[in-house]
C-alpha cells in the first residue's frame, strides 16, 4: 500500500460514529490537500478489505455522492449513528463534521 493510501486509511478509520468528514479533509489530513479524488478511489477499492466506515465520508457541500442503493445505505447508516440530514439531503457540517484527530472534540455530536 502506498504511503498516502496508508495515511488516508488511518484517517478514515479514526472518524468516530456520529461524525462525518469530507473527501478533501481526508486528503489534507493524509498529506495531499488536492487528493480528494484519490480518496474516492481508496474508498471504492479498500472499504471492504480494510473495514472502512465509508458511510461517514461525504462531499464538500455536505452531500452524499453515492447514487441509488449505495446512497440509501449511506443515509441509513448515518441515521443509525444519529447524523441527521436536512430537507435538501445534506448533513449540517457545523454540527456533525469531524475536525480530525487530536482536536479534543467529543465522540458524540
Amino acid at each position: 500500500m502506498e504511503p498516502f493510501t496508508q495515511r488516508a486509511v488511518h484517517v478514515i478509520k479514526a472518524v468516530p460514529p456520529g461524525r462525518v468528514v469530507t473527501y478533501g479533509q481526508i486528503a489534507a489530513m493524509a498529506g495531499d490537500p488536492r487528493g480528494a479524488r484519490q480518496v474516492v478511489r481508496i474508498l471504492a477499492t479498500l472499504s471492504d478489505a480494510e473495514n472502512l466506515p465509508w458511510h461517514r465520508v461525504i462531499n464538500a457541500k455536505g452531500g452524499i455522492s453515492l447514487p441509488g442503493k449505495g446512497g440509501q445505505e449511506q443515509r441509513a447508516r448515518l441515521a443509525a449513528e444519529g447524523v441527521t440530514l436536512r430537507a435538501d439531503g445534506t448533513v449540517e457540517l457545523a454540527r456533525f463534521q469531524w475536525r480530525g484527530p487530536g482536536t479534543g472534540e467529543q465522540r458524540e455530536p
